[in-house]
């Protein structure tokens, strides 16, 4: 035994030999918490689950962290059909224990069978809606679905029990103790089907007795006639015609009353018995199915995921090559003295992409091809301009005003707005012509945007 302050090993003193806590209480404590597990275990072994599992439980109020308990409760559990309260119990030692515990052994071999685990919370709900039925008064559906359950879990006591006591309701006492002996072989001392088979031998012993048929004996006469003895009873009745008539009538009737108070109440209560039951398959079989499906979308929505997250990585993966295969172009014309092509090229290249040297390449040599590049763009643009060619003037200061509007104090976008207004672009000259207006006010080119605007508005 060891001390729950230090963890030093006790001695007989009611002291502990390491910190000197009193430990008096606490080996009272512990010995009665073996004690119970002691008895539990005794009783297991002579199949009274009901009792060890009593034993075991107190045991664990004095002693939470008795794993052996904990255990073997969740194995009585188990036994009785109980599942969910043994991996409970399981998961709890598991905890307080992670090494060197016999719990992880039962909890793989359980989480090991999907099979199992999905019997497990079929039972479940099949006894749930059976507990529903036994409420609603409909006996005959949750008889119906016991069945089902006792096919899944043979080992649930209380699915034994619920069945005998609904047999017991219905008077059907030979199968309710059929229940109840299998109830007994699993746990042979528990109280409830004790409690069952006694009020069932109760019943048995106050129902009246059948009356016993009585023969009538008739009384006889004999007479010697010649050789042979003839008997004759004492009354003789003739019968009539009509007598007998009356009697077939009677007869008729009776069959009659029989047939419509006995037969047909009793083939209609089966056919709703049976048409219940395909009910109750088909809902299973619809739930089943929904489950199947549900599981299904689950996994298709995750290879999507998946598939996205690939598609999206390699469209970066792509975008990244793109951008060095731009740089490398760009960087190859800066070299060679081609500043349009660099400028181009560069235009393209994504520099979050860059790392390490080709990054540092690209801040070095990205501001000398902006600048020539533009300078470069622009004399083409207003030769453009003078030649006439509004068009190509439009496409290159359109790149030169995209890149940098006060470009040339103002020049790039003023030519640009006049290549508009000659070209027929009204709309984009009025914007251009207002820019110049807005940025560069007092200027002569600025009065001169003043004046476009005002025609161009006027129209």
């Amino acid at each position: 035994m060891e001390c729950y302050n230090c963890g030093a090993e006790l001695t007989k003193d009611d002291f502990c030999p390491d910190c000197g806590i009193d430990v008096s209480v606490y080996k009272v404590i512990v010995r009665t918490a073996n004690a119970y597990y002691n008895e539990g275990l005794s009783r297991a072994s002579i199949r009274d689950l009901t009792g060890a599992a009593e034993y075991l439980r107190a045991c664990l109020r004095y002693n939470k962290n008795h794993t052996e308990a904990r255990n073997l409760l969740g194995l009585i559990y188990f036994e009785m059909g109980e599942t969910v309260e043994a991996l409970s119990q399981w998961v709890i030692s598991k905890s307080l224990q992670p090494r060197d515990n016999i719990a992880g052994k039962y909890l793989d071999e359980v989480q090991k069978n999907p099979a199992k685990l999905e019997a497990v919370n079929l039972t479940i709900k099949k006894y749930n809606q059976a507990l529903l039925y036994c409420k609603q008064n409909s006996c005959d559906l949750a008889v119906i679905q016991l069945k089902k359950v006792l096919s899944l879990n043979p080992k649930l006591v209380k699915g034994h029990q619920l069945l005998a006591l609904l047999y017991i309701q219905d008077g059907k006492y030979d199968l309710a103790k059929k229940e109840l002996r299998l109830a007994g072989k699993i746990d042979s001392n528990n109280v409830t089907t004790l409690r069952y088979l006694k009020e069932i031998n109760r019943q048995a012993h106050t129902e009246p007795a059948a009356a016993k048929k009585t023969e009538k004996k008739e009384r006889a006469l004999s007479y010697q006639s010649g050789n042979d003895t003839i008997i004759q009873p004492t009354e003789f009745k003739d019968n009539t015609a009509s007598q007998t008539i009356i009697n077939i009538v009677i007869g008729l009737v009776i069959g009659i009353l029989i047939t419509c108070f006995l037969i047909v109440p009793s083939v209609r209560q089966k056919v709703k018995s049976d048409v219940n039951s395909e009910v109750i398959e088909a809902n299973d079989t619809i739930t089943t199915k929904n489950q199947t499906i549900d599981s299904l979308q689950a996994q298709i929505d995750t290879l999507n995921g998946q598939l996205e997250d690939i598609n999206d990585s390699s469209a970066a993966t792509e975008s990244k090559i793109a951008s060095y295969q731009q740089f490398l172009e760009a960087y190859i014309a800066f070299s060679q003295g081609d500043v349009d092509t660099a400028g181009t090229a560069i235009a393209n290249v994504n520099p979050d992409y860059l790392e390490g040297t080709a990054r540092t390449a690209y801040d070095t040599i990205n501001g000398q091809i902006d600048a020539q590049y533009l300078q470069s763009v622009y004399t083409e643009g207003e030769k453009a301009y003078n030649s006439g060619d509004y068009t190509k003037a439009i496409e290159n200061l359109q790149k030169v005003a995209d890149a940098d509007e006060s470009f040339a104090d103002g020049d790039a976008i003023y030519f640009l707005a006049q290549s508009y207004r000659k070209n027929g672009d009204n709309e984009n000259a009025k914007i251009y012509y207002q820019k110049m207006v807005e940025k560069y006010p007092g200027t002569k080119r600025a009065a001169n945007s003043q004046n476009y605007l005002n025609e161009l508005n006027a129209q």
